[in-house]
């Protein structure tokens, strides 16, 4: 009976649908939580019915990369752009990008591991390198600019500081008990403090990723205009 039902059900996936389980389940719990056994009790079938739409782990993990730009995509397709420059532009662009990734936390990680070639990801970097074409930007230094960018492009870039308490704020006797060994460090976290509460709070890791952002397209456009 059960082995039954699990068969009629499976008659009724397709990729997208186990794709966007498996998306579901990292919301929920994080990548680690993306198990095929985990995935088929999430669908309501037996593991067997999954493999004839993902190989396996790897191929869930690289076609969450694809779910997670089909929704970048959509987001960016939806913009309106008209009488932005090209800087103006890409600003909005990555950041509707950081966005999506913010409602994903795990994606980054996964992006971050998948070492083969994504067409939905390429698709993304070609829509950049045509807005910055556009704006009058050469292949060479679009090729450049690209490099500088990086993941940042899509949204995300790794954190200098992120402790393990995800963002909390450190103590005082902390901070003090570094700065022998790296003062100039413990001097810079000291003076970053936060609020009145007398403890350290970390980075507006938004804030540091825009200041970033905006660093590097301020000095393309000064090598746009110079060229």
């Amino acid at each position: 009976m059960g082995g039954g039902t699990g068969s009629g059900t499976g008659a009724r996936l397709s990729r997208e649908r186990v794709l966007r389980a498996a998306a579901a389940l990292a919301d929920a719990g994080g990548v680690g939580a993306v198990t095929m056994r985990g995935l088929a009790e999430s669908l309501g079938v037996e593991a067997m019915s999954l493999y004839h739409h993902v190989a396996n782990k790897e191929a869930v993990l690289d076609g969450l990369v694809e779910v997670v730009m089909a929704e970048i995509t959509a987001a960016v397709d939806a913009l309106d752009e008209d009488g932005l420059d090209w800087r103006a532009a890409m600003r909005r662009r990555v950041l509707t990008a950081r966005q999506v990734l913010l409602r994903h936390p795990w994606a980054p990680g996964v992006f971050e591991t998948r070492t083969g070639g994504s067409l939905p990801v390429a698709r993304y970097y070609d829509g950049l390198l045509a807005l910055m074409l556009r704006g009058g930007f050469s292949y060479d230094l679009g090729h450049r600019a690209l490099h500088a960018l990086g993941s940042r492009a899509l949204g995300f870039s790794q954190e200098l500081f992120e402790p393990a308490g995800g963002g909390e704020a450190m103590p005082q006797e902390a901070v003090a008990a570094m700065a022998e060994q790296v003062p100039h460090l413990a001097a810079m976290v000291a003076e970053a403090a936060h609020g009145s509460s007398g403890r350290l709070g970390w980075c507006d890791y938004q804030a540091e990723f825009e200041f970033g952002l905006d660093l590097i397209l301020e000095g393309l456009e000064r090598l746009r205009a110079g060229s």
